[in-house]
């Protein structure tokens, strides 16, 4: 069953499901995951300041979770 993430779940805990996220962040804009400040952000704060879509972003993580645990 794969994990799902919303618009509250943080950078950190993200990257810790999957390190692979950090790609999908990376591919979108999110050039920042790796600062140690983005670690306790949800996935909304980071979007909105990085002019995202967090609904959207959301919906792709999702995809890419449910993709792999398939």
């Amino acid at each position: 069953m794969a994990v799902t993430v919303t618009k509250d779940t943080k950078i950190g805990d993200l990257l810790m499901i999957d390190r692979r996220i950090a790609v999908l962040l990376m591919q979108a804009g999110m050039h920042c995951v790796g600062c140690p400040s983005s670690a306790g952000e949800t996935l909304e704060e980071a979007s909105i300041v990085h002019g995202m879509d967090a609904n959207k972003l959301v919906s792709a993580i999702n995809e890419f979770l449910a993709k792999e645990a398939e």
